[in-house]
């Protein structure tokens, strides 16, 4: 059994993508937890009545789209942290920094409390107009929940089945087989192929077959270099390929035109002096952008006539150092050209008297060591070069800035200042779609300008919407004009007067209803939020730790249904056993007719502090016996508190070598002193050595980012007027038209389920591919929250099988699983509830029977593995190219990259070379014959 429901994306102009697969025997499967610009809570209503039932949850690429919400699930909805998840570690890596950088751009992402929630308790306070429209920010995860929620993903390789481990309250998962392969368009992009039972099935969305600068193409072929022309095998012949529809209406350009008109497009601005703007996204196809423009200044300082050294290269992100750091640590996961292009580096850095190219090259640097980027993370970095930007006698400047929407990250901030000058030129990069509850993005705003601007001039060709490129080859501009568009600001702000009291009044009605679900091992609301309470100040070590579960509650308040509307305090019925501890002189509960929980003496769970590594440790206790020694010395207050400080601190090289200096009789020689901001600060380098952003002091806003809360939401508008050029080229990485009729019909699936698309790119496909297949298919289009049922169209019956013909059966070995054939005829009985193998009468007598079947081969033969054989045989063996292999110079043993079927040739005569390589094959693979 599989049936399909997608939770957001299908059929749908939001980029979204979330989808709930359902396997037999009630095994669910998540893939994807993304959302949209909005970062609507409702959006995730849906999920959240699933979470108590999935078994595991997928990944498939580090982008808002894919796993936006991840973060926002951990904190907010029970159990979620305690489903297994697995991704690629790019994903995992770059999906952090995207987070990271997320939250701290935009109090959007933190989402604000339910009205409902707060009207309830409005109404129990009396304070009904004061939290109408207060929009009360939820804490959103700090920093550091955000990385302990993605050091509990489970990272997987390429190519690597696994057989996951299911959530605590899933049901067994039976052999549930899940491997990954490149989808391309993003670093560790995933096309997921999941095999359970009769099903196989392959999940796919948002690839890219073509190979571009950094990534490679998708594995369907064989990936970058495969050069096949049937699809792997793996791969191939699923009973459901669930694939999405995006670009079903789009042509796509090769690599080099491509990037060809957008250099030239920005060498003629920074000639004129003026500003090119392109907004990107900060984890996936930044790295691909990057790379282009460093190596486009890099040819061009070492020609004689090339324009664009002269001009400033920026990339700002508030966690792109980090970015960059994943990216040079991940380049196996990279096109092959890029290791290429690294162990070329490597190898001229060693040969110090080697030829001047290699010495050159190696001066250059790496793939992501940047000479030309500048990298700025802070806010005041941005504004010191914007303020160049607009100077008198300034340089021109190309600027890649997050976030591609530009309604948040610092493109949103280069936007504001260079709107206004006609010689600047913004750059949009994909093709932006607006969220599915209609409202619009500045970046679909200006595509829209563009794509009217250009149907209505008519001369630049029919692909020109659709890629951004005219007749000509150029990239078509559109003026600015003038014309006015709405900015939407958005704001937090301190909760202050009866917003503030009603906050607290629902923090603590949360806090209660918590109480009364005793799930053992569960983690308490953060009691941090609590605002100048001195008790929440000095509260139980508990609480001071465990802080990731705020909003734990929330749709606990909706599915208990105890909690009145008109009072926060919960009744003696609604406690159930919990009446034993929390209220005074009750000694007994009633247990007759209860069940579960509620028939059970309550027990308080004591919880320790604890942290990643186990339970906390008192520092104190470590201490060595000279500190100790120091510590016992030190008669004035000042001292001892300082020394409290420091405790389990590690001390700088410089401390160290002052101390030494000052204590007598001590054997510590002094360090050189080496001050380090993070972990990777000795090992790379990021941007050039002479940046002159890099000593910008950080502003108030940077500093107010550490704040906590409470905080309630602020959204302004302002008119602005757009006087800067704006063009388009489709630089998202994403399957088009051609690709999707080309290799579905290859992929030959029985079922086909289409999502993550628009209506009209849905229905497009679902018309032209029945055209392509020579037999016919069954396509799926659900809409949002519709279930599919796409199963095999096989029938599976256990049989029963007496010992006495078990014993007669001929067992073989067959990748770890013992396999053996079986003739009978299979009768029905009682309207096919009780299926009866009718079997041979030697048969059921456990004895050996011959029968005219056909013997088959059933297993996977490496020619790896047959090489290591035959050579310690005695046979010479060499690999002639992919899937060939040559013994003895006579035999050729050749490997279908798609079938798998194994031939062996010999140089026009029978050896008994042919008769040793056949024998060796055949010891490889099981004969099954009855």
């Amino acid at each position: 059994m599989f049936t399909f429901t997608p939770l957001q994306g299908a059929k749908s102009d939001s980029t979204a993508v979330q989808s709930i697969l359902e396997l037999d025997g009630g095994v669910k499967v998540l893939v994807d937890v993304g959302w949209d610009e909005t970062f609507d809570p409702q959006k995730l209503k849906e999920l959240e009545k699933q979470v108590p039932t999935l078994s595991l949850v997928l990944l498939t690429h580090a982008t808002v789209s894919h796993l936006g919400a991840f973060a926002h699930c951990c904190k907010h909805l029970p159990l979620f942290t305690r489903i297994p998840v697995y991704a690629t570690t790019p994903v995992i890596s770059l999906g952090r920094t995207l987070l990271h950088e997320l939250y701290a751009a935009t109090p959007l992402a933190a989402t604000t409390i339910p009205k409902s929630s707060l009207n309830e308790v409005s109404y129990s306070y009396n304070a009904q107009d004061a939290a109408t429209e207060s929009n009360i920010l939820l804490q959103p995860p700090t920093h550091e929940e955000i990385s302990k929620y993605f050091s509990l993903i489970n990272p997987l390789k390429y190519l690597q089945p696994h057989q996951p481990l299911g959530s605590p309250f899933s049901p067994p998962l039976n052999g549930l087989s899940i491997t990954a392969y490149n989808s391309g368009s993003t670093l560790g992009g995933t096309i997921w192929h999941i095999q359970h039972g009769l099903e196989s099935i392959v999940y796919a969305v948002d690839w890219n077959q073509g190979r571009e600068n950094v990534y490679a193409g998708a594995a369907w072929l064989g990936g970058a270099g495969g050069g096949g022309t049937e699809v792997i095998e793996s791969l191939r012949k699923p009973t459901a390929l669930v694939c999405s529809s995006k670009g079903a209406t789009k042509s796509s350009l090769p690599r080099a035109k491509r990037d060809e008109p957008l250099l030239e497009t920005i060498e003629r601005c920074v000639t004129n002096g003026g500003t090119v703007l392109i907004p990107v996204d900060s984890g996936a196809r930044v790295l691909e952008l990057a790379y282009l423009l460093e190596h486009a200044w890099r040819r061009h300082a070492s020609s004689n006539d090339g324009k664009l050294h002269a001009a400033e290269l920026y990339l700002a992100g508030r966690s792109i150092h980090s970015t960059m750091r994943y990216a040079r640590s991940m380049l196996e996961w990279m096109d092959e050209r890029i290791v290429q292009e690294f162990e070329e580096v490597a190898d001229g850095a060693k040969k110090t008297n080697g030829p001047a190219d290699n010495a050159n090259q190696a001066k250059q640097g790496g793939p992501f060591d940047f000479r030309y980027l500048k990298l700025l993370d802070r806010k005041g970095q941005v504004d010191k070069m914007l303020a160049k930007a607009n100077g008198e006698g300034s340089v021109g400047r190309v600027i890649l800035a997050s976030d591609a929407s530009l309604e948040w990250g610092f493109s949103r901030n280069a936007f504001k200042a260079l709107v206004q000058d006609p010689k600047n030129l913004l750059v949009l990069t994909g093709l932006p779609s607006p969220p599915a509850d209609g409202s619009t993005t500045m970046s679909s705003i200006f595509h829209k300008w563009w794509k009217t601007a250009v149907e209505e001039n008519g001369k630049h060709g029919v692909d020109a919407v659709g890629t951004g490129i005219g007749v000509d080859g150029a990239l078509i501009q559109v003026p600015g004009d003038g014309r006015e568009a709405t900015l939407r600001n958005v704001q937090k702000e301190p909760l202050e007067g009866d917003d503030l009291a009603v906050y607290r009044f629902w923090l603590a009605q949360q806090r209660q209803l918590q109480d009364t679900l005793q799930t053992g091992g569960t983690e308490t609301l953060d009691t941090g939020l609590d605002i100048d309470d001195a008790s929440s100040e000095s509260s139980s070590e508990s609480g001071d730790s465990e802080t990731h579960q705020q909003g734990k509650v929330l749709n606990v308040a909706a599915t208990l249904g105890r909690a009145t509307r008109k009072k926060a305090a919960l009744a003696d019925e609604d406690l159930g056993p919990n009446i034993l501890l929390k209220k005074k002189g009750v000694y007994d509960y009633d247990l007759r007719g209860k069940n579960g929980r509620d028939a059970m003496f309550p027990y308080p769970v004591q919880r320790k502090r604890t942290d990643d590594y186990g339970d906390l440790i008192r520092l104190e206790d470590f201490l060595k016996t000279d500190e100790q020694q120091e510590e016992a010395m030190a008669g004035d207050e000042d001292g001892k508190q300082e020394s409290q400080d420091n405790l389990g601190k590690k001390r700088k090289w410089a401390d160290s070598a002052g101390n030494a200096g000052s204590t007598s009789g001590t054997d510590k020689r002094p360090k050189l002193e080496r001050n380090m901001s993070d972990d990777f600060e000795l090992s790379v380098v990021d941007g050039p050595m002479n940046n002159d952003l890099d000593d910008v002091p950080d502003d108030e806003e940077d500093q107010e980012e550490s704040s906590t809360g409470p905080f309630r939401l602020s959204i302004t508008t302002e008119q602005i007027a757009v006087a800067l050029g704006i063009t388009f080229i489709d630089f998202s990485g994403i399957h088009d038209k051609r690709s999707l009729h080309m290799l579905i019909p290859l992929i030959q699936p029985r079922k086909l389920v289409l999502t993550g698309g628009s209506a009209s790119e849905t229905d497009d496909l679902s018309v032209e591919l029945p055209k392509l297949f020579q037999s016919q298919i069954d396509i799926f289009m659900p809409d949002v929250g519709a279930t599919v049922d796409a199963s095999a169209d096989t029938n599976a019956y256990t049989v029963s099988l007496a010992p006495a013909l078990v014993k007669g059966l001929k067992w073989q070995d067959v990748g770890g699983v013992k396999i053996a054939t079986l003739v009978g005829r299979l009768s029905v009985a009682d309207e096919a509830k009780n299926p009866i193998l009718d079997m041979p009468a030697a048969l059921t007598t456990g004895l050996t029977a011959t029968h005219s079947v056909t013997p088959f081969h059933v297993g996977d033969l490496r020619l790896a593995n047959l090489r290591k054989d035959l050579r310690d045989s005695g046979y010479t063996t060499e690999f002639m190219g992919e899937g060939t292999l040559l013994v003895q110079n006579s035999v050729i043993v050749r490997k279908a990259a798609t079938a798998g079927r194994i031939t062996v040739e010999a140089a026009g005569w029978e050896t008994d070379t042919v008769q040793i390589v056949r024998k060796k094959v055949y010891d490889k693979l099981a004969v099954l014959a009855s």
